[in-house]
C-alpha cells in the first residue's frame, strides 16, 4: 500500500501547481506507460533546469518546484523536487530522498564555500514504478557533465541511477558516505539548519547565497 502523501501535493512538491502540470505533461508527452513517462520527466528535469550551487540557498521559495521552473537554475535539492513533483502531477507516486556524498570533483571555490569535499543533504528522487521503489537523481545537466567529463546519468526507470563512482578519465567522482532517509516533501528548516553549521561560507553571500558561475570555473580549470 502507497502512502498518500506520495501522490499528494505537498509545499515545496507543489504538484497541483498549473505550470508543474504543464510541464510534466510536456516533457512526458505521448509515452504509452509510466517507466517510459518517469524516463521522460527525469531527462527533462536534469538538462532543462541548469545545475547551479551558487543560487541563494538560504530563500526557502527556491525548494518549490513550481519555483524552479521559474529559475531554470538551481541545485539538487530543488531538482530533485521537481522531478517528484513532476512524477505526481502524472500520477506516479514519488518522494526526495537524502544522502551525504564525498564530491571529489568540485571545483576550488565551491569547496572552500561547501568545507571540504563531503557535501551533505546531497537530494535524489525515488519514483514507485513497476511496484518497487527506484531512484533518480537529475542533479547535473548534459552540457554541464561534458565540461568536467562526467559520465551523464542515465535512468531506464527500473534500476537505481546514482552517480557513477568514476568519471571519464577513470578519476574518482562520487561516494555516498551516509543516508539521511526519504521524505514525503522537502524538510527544508531541517536542511537549512544543518548546512549553515557545516557550511557557514556558502550562506555568506550578500544575498544568502555566493554567487557564482560554476560552467566558468569547470572551463577555467579544463
Amino acid at each position: 500500500m502507497i502512502d498518500p502523501s506520495y501522490l499528494h501535493p505537498a509545499t515545496y512538491i507543489d504538484s497541483d501547481q498549473p505550470a508543474v502540470i504543464a510541464y510534466a505533461r510536456a516533457a512526458a508527452g505521448d509515452a504509452p506507460d509510466p517507466v517510459e513517462a518517469a524516463k521522460r520527466l527525469y531527462l527533462a528535469v536534469r538538462d532543462d533546469i541548469f545545475y547551479d550551487p551558487y543560487v541563494n540557498v538560504a530563500d526557502v521559495r527556491i525548494y518549490h518546484a513550481s519555483t524552479v521552473l521559474k529559475m531554470r537554475r538551481t541545485y539538487c535539492i530543488p531538482k530533485a523536487a521537481l522531478l517528484a513533483a513532476a512524477a505526481r502531477a502524472l500520477g506516479i507516486p514519488a518522494r526526495v530522498g537524502y544522502a551525504d556524498v564525498r564530491n571529489h570533483l568540485a571545483t576550488p571555490r565551491l569547496l572552500e564555500l561547501i568545507g571540504g569535499d563531503i557535501f551533505h543533504w546531497h537530494g535524489f528522487t525515488e519514483l514507485y514504478l513497476e511496484g518497487k521503489w527506484v531512484k533518480a537523481t537529475p542533479t547535473f545537466n548534459l552540457e554541464l557533465c561534458e565540461r568536467f567529463r562526467v559520465k551523464p546519468l542515465e535512468f531506464d526507470g527500473r534500476s537505481d541511477s546514482l552517480f557513477h563512482p568514476y568519471d571519464q578519465d577513470g578519476r574518482r567522482h562520487m561516494e555516498y558516505i551516509a543516508k539521511r532517509g526519504t521524505f514525503a516533501d522537502v524538510p527544508v528548516a531541517q536542511i537549512l539548519e544543518d548546512l549553515k553549521k557545516v557550511s557557514p561560507l556558502w550562506f555568506a553571500g550578500p544575498d544568502g547565497g555566493p554567487g557564482g558561475d560554476l560552467m566558468a570555473e569547470a572551463e577555467a580549470l579544463s
